[in-house]
């Protein structure tokens, strides 16, 4: 089955959880808008609430520290786009794994930058990663049941 040219540039889907899919949007919004973008930070504000900037800080970090390592340009797709380059798919394992499978997440930002040395980036993938896993992305928000039932 040919899925066409698009099949070849965005060859994977977008993350199954929302969290990561927010994340790989703020990413997206960074790349090509710089690390201050407010739309991306909005992001991260819907995703955890009140305590939305470590994370937010923390990502931007990596992303300045990997824009800094690397050695070859790396592919992101536009905003919109409803699957990821190959590039974006390692950007997003190497920040799932970094903090408990670190030599994976190792091997994904050497194969993505070109470069052997990413300690930085690790580091910071490994802290957002952390901070990840500390915060629950914050609930929609529910009216209280009495205003919910028109009481």
């Amino acid at each position: 089955m040919n899925q066409g040219p698009s099949a070849d540039l965005l060859p994977l889907p977008l993350p199954a959880e929302r969290t990561g899919r927010m994340v790989l949007v703020a990413m997206r919004r960074m790349a090509a808008h710089g690390i201050r973008d407010a739309h991306a930070a909005w992001l991260m504000l819907d995703l955890f609430g009140a305590r939305f900037r470590r994370p937010l800080v923390l990502l931007r970090a990596f992303m300045l520290e990997f824009a800094q390592a690397s050695h070859r340009p790396i592919r992101i797709a536009p905003c919109c786009s409803l699957r990821m380059t190959r590039d974006e798919g390692l950007l997003i394992d190497a920040l799932i794994l970094a903090c408990d499978h670190p030599g994976l997440a190792e091997d994904a930002l050497v194969r993505l930058s070109g470069n052997p040395c990413i300690f930085e980036p690790l580091s910071a993938a490994a802290v957002f990663s952390r901070a990840i896993g500390e915060l629950e992305p914050a609930r929609a928000y529910q009216p209280p049941s009495s205003l919910a039932s028109g009481a």
